[in-house]
């Protein structure tokens, strides 16, 4: 009976679900060969000088094997091998001279390449990680982590094998192709037609069952970013999952992804490998062909017919000739089916390279601010002056394009925004007609239910996102003037999820200011009061955290988080639920540091332990996007308001 009420559960939307697949971006392959010039110009053009030695050397073996026939072995028939001895040594030596060639070519062709290959992908991640630096914080929040990953893996991994493989091989497979051809039409057009109508019969195929390896191909690429990003995605909230009993369902989901990328992979190597097998039996019967044909034409001591013909006179067909195309055709149907094998690579490798050049494409934050904050001192009369030195006392330095002239404005922590209109898509309004202020030293409050707008109001101050409409200042100045990182550097900020990187204790309070000294350090971690059980760790400030500090509990990671915070000695702070993973007795020791560290700072509090926001100068209720209230603690309190029921527990039931 449970079963039969249980109501069938949505399929989750979360990041890691297959995105729509995209075709591959126009003009990746030139894109890509520029961007590999552009780093290897001198080998490349090596490499290619290797590529044609190699390809003129795989055709030497057909055209010395028409020489020795046609003009030792016939010529010995008549007049006696011993005459024609020195001449047979003569295209033995040559051969061997040439082969010798062909295998420096080769070495030098692989060993250059190696080079380019790894050069490339050294180049590639660290030109996408330099573009991941610049990007919004909208990017991230709109693409799957696991995805992103999957961009710095396997698409540049497929763009490897792409420029070190498939290229290569394909340039290489041309070249001799061509000069196949060439060869085939100088010495016979009726034995070139039967090459050519076996060979329209191969591009058929090509077309047909390359064509869908290549696309299913490309679909394996997306099918393995949206799996990545699924387990990404899992892996993060395994504690959620285990929790909430979901492991089944994430199996589910799991093998759904997986079953996608199965069929997607099993469509395409299921197609990529029967066209090797049917290139080759066409090429076998292209083979039996031309036997026939040139026996018969040999025979009958029929008129050859080729370009050669035309300069030296036509003459039969010889036995050398009939030898060196059927050698010359098996090689063709090789390079033809070695060809086709590329097809499906060069398609992944397009693909791969495609969704990295996507990212490298990616819009990076824009940032017209020109006001920069500076260290500053003042003078006997109070002027304010930049200095390079560290002085505590920083200044926003304010260049005036229209007469030149350049003003310098104390950073005091003084923010106003007015009447602001925000949505983070154009249909969903988020914020509307918020306005407020905060003098120096003020600490103001957010509170309000979930999604009531308050983090974002946070996120507008750092310029994460810009508003639509309305004003932001600060210090008396437009945020739209002032360059981001500058007033990012003005604004000490503490989230609710707390991020610790790779590194010892102490790198990661030092996060907060780089240039911060060890005793700086252990001030701020007293400051938070982390030093106590920092100092109780195996190593001390020394301890190698990992991760993101898994072997701390949740608060010691927020104590760390807010003594980042503490040393940056930033003139504003934004305290993003801050103490929310704080048992209450360690929050009475985290109050304590909070209050030393926001003394004479504007603090910018959100909280939904309402206990944490009574000292708060104003408090500011959030609902859908709009402030419907604000006072201090005992003045909200007195309203009887929203504040009130949200302080008390003394909601009406309708």
């Amino acid at each position: 009976m449970a079963e039969a009420r249980r109501k069938p559960i949505p399929p989750m939307r979360g990041r890691g679900m297959p995105v729509p697949k995209g075709a591959i971006k126009k003009g990746t392959l030139p894109r890509l060969l520029k961007t590999v010039f552009k780093y290897y110009k001198w080998q490349l053009l090596i490499v290619l000088v290797c590529i044609v030695v190699n390809s003129f050397g795989s055709l030497v073996s057909s055209l010395f094997i028409q020489s020795i026939i046609d003009d030792v072995i016939t010529p010995g028939v008549t007049v006696g091998y011993g005459a024609v001895s020195a001449k047979l040594l003569g295209v033995v030596i040559t051969m061997a001279g040439i082969y010798l060639v062909v295998v420096v070519a080769g070495f030098f062709w692989h060993r250059i390449m190696a080079t380019i290959t790894q050069g490339m992908l050294y180049h590639l991640r660290t030109d996408m990680f330099a573009k991941m630096q610049t990007l919004p914080i909208k990017y991230f929040d709109t693409h799957a982590h696991g995805e992103i990953m999957s961009t710095y893996t396997n698409d540049t991994d497929a763009t490897r094998q792409l420029i070190g493989q498939s290229l290569p091989t394909l340039l290489s497979s041309s070249i001799t192709l061509i000069v196949s051809i060439g060869f085939m039409i100088w010495n016979s057009l009726w034995l070139f037609a039967v090459v050519l109508v076996c060979t329209v019969a191969m591009g058929l195929v090509v077309k047909i069952i390359g064509g869908n390896s290549a696309k299913y191909m490309v679909a394996q690429q997306h099918s393995l970013a949206a799996e990545e990003g699924f387990v990404e995605e899992m892996m993060k909230g395994q504690k959620v999952v285990k929790v909430f009993t979901h492991e089944e369902r994430a199996k589910e989901d799991f093998d759904k992804l997986n079953q996608k990328l199965y069929n997607d992979s099993r469509r395409a190597h299921v197609f990529g490998n029967i066209l090797g097998p049917i290139l080759g039996n066409i090429g076998n019967f292209t083979y039996v062909l031309l036997a026939i044909v040139g026996g018969l034409l040999y025979t009958f001591e029929a008129t050859n017919v080729g370009i050669g013909s035309i300069f030296f006179g036509a003459k039969t067909l010889s036995i050398g000739t009939i030898v060196a195309f059927l050698g010359m055709s098996r090689n063709f149907t090789q390079i033809v089916n070695q060809m086709s094998q590329q097809i499906s690579m060069i398609a992944m490798g397009l693909a791969g390279a495609s969704r990295v050049f996507t990212l490298m494409d990616e819009a990076p934050e824009q940032d017209e601010g020109y006001v920069t904050l500076v260290n500053a001192k003042k003078d006997e009369n109070g002027n304010i002056t930049e200095t390079p030195e560290h002085t505590g006392l920083w200044a926003w330095k304010h260049y005036h394009k229209a007469d030149g002239t350049t003003t310098y404005t104390e950073l005091k922590g003084e923010l106003v925004m007015d009447m602001v209109d925000f949505s983070y898509v154009p249909e969903k309004q988020v914020l509307s007609d918020v306005s407020l202020y905060a003098k120096p030293g003020q600490q103001i409050a957010f509170v309000g239910a979930t999604g009531a707008g308050k983090t974002t109001v946070t996120n507008l101050i750092n310029r994460f996102y810009d508003i639509e409409d309305g004003k932001i200042r600060y210090d008396g100045i437009n945020i739209n003037k002032i360059k981001k990182s500058d007033l990012r550097r003005s604004l000490g900020i503490v989230l609710q999820d707390t991020n610790l990187f790779t590194g010892t204790v102490m790198e990661n309070i030092r996060y907060g200011r780089l240039e911060a000294t060890d005793e700086e350090c252990i001030e701020a971690a007293k400051l938070a009061n982390a030093h106590d059980f920092i100092t109780r760790l195996p190593e001390g400030y020394d301890t190698m955290l990992q991760n993101n500090g898994a072997n701390l509990s949740q608060g010691q990671r927020q104590l760390l988080s807010i003594a980042r915070a503490a040393v940056a000695d930033a003139p504003a702070m934004i305290l993003d639920e801050a103490t929310s993973s704080i048992d209450t007795r360690t929050e009475a020791l985290v109050q304590d540091g909070m209050d030393k560290l926001m003394q004479g700072r504007t603090v910018f509090v959100i909280a939904h332990r309402l206990s944490t926001v009574r000292n708060s100068d104003a408090i500011m209720v959030l609902d859908h996007g709009k402030i419907i209230e604000r006072g201090t603690h005992e003045q909200l309190i007195e309203k009887k308001g929203t504040y009130y029921q949200l302080y008390t527990g003394a909601f009406e039931l309708e």
